[in-house]
């Protein structure tokens, strides 16, 4: 990793200019894929729309992300619903485009706060983590779907949160006299689970509810 990221005094990969321009190649290289993933009956115009929509939903995920109402101290943030934002993108346009939406989020959190120990902890945190939560695609034609997607895709985002605390930082556990499978489980459902449950809170009131269904409308070109 020495040509895209350097090791620093505290045991973690601090990226290189190289490290930086690579990871920006990649998620413009994910937003295309985005602008070009289409179902046969899509008119070809819903390209352009949806690589904006897509874009417009990142942008905004990224900036609430930086917002946030509770910071834990080994990382991990309640912020102002920028799962629920990221999840939009699937519940739009389907899984595929979702998935990619989700990488070119992760990869976007690298480029801003990187925290690497090794490529497959970066892999697991910012590149799976962020990833599933376009597993919102799933429901994205399911009554409810906006609600069961994001249920799905906080579902997935924890899942590999788990997994990197046990296997990367589950030492810390020994702490708190808990086992390394354990204290991940706690410690990645405070932050992440306390947003799932603002956020559901908020798409249970109808005006949410029908303004996220006119917001579909328009990223689909139906209104």
């Amino acid at each position: 990793m020495s040509v895209f990221a350097t090791l620093g005094s505290d045991g973690s990969y601090q990226l290189t200019q190289a490290g930086y321009l690579l990871i920006i190649a990649i998620m413009v290289g994910a937003m295309l894929l985005v602008c070009l993933i289409r179902r046969p009956d899509e008119k070809g115009s819903l390209g352009t729309r949806k690589l904006v929509f897509s874009a417009m939903a990142i942008a905004l995920a990224t900036v609430a992300s930086m917002i946030k109402f509770f910071h834990l101290p080994m990382g991990g943030s309640i912020t102002l619903f920028s799962m629920l934002l990221v999840s939009l993108i699937g519940y739009w346009y389907g899984l595929g485009t979702g998935l990619f939406a989700g990488l070119a989020y992760g990869l976007l959190q690298l480029v801003i706060d990187p925290y690497i120990l090794s490529l497959p902890q970066m892999l697991v945190d910012y590149v799976f983590a962020f990833m599933a939560l376009g597993l919102s695609g799933v429901f994205c034609h399911a009554k409810h779907g906006l609600l069961k997607g994001y249920l799905l895709g906080v579902v997935g985002r924890y899942f590999f949160a788990v997994l990197s605390g046990y296997i990367f930082f589950g030492s810390y556990g020994n702490e708190y006299g808990m086992s390394a499978l354990g204290y991940s489980l706690a410690y990645n459902a405070i932050y992440i689970f306390t947003e799932c449950a603002l956020t559901v809170i908020l798409l249970l009131i109808p005006a949410v509810s029908k303004a996220m269904a006119r917001v579909k409308s328009m990223a689909l070109g139906q209104s």
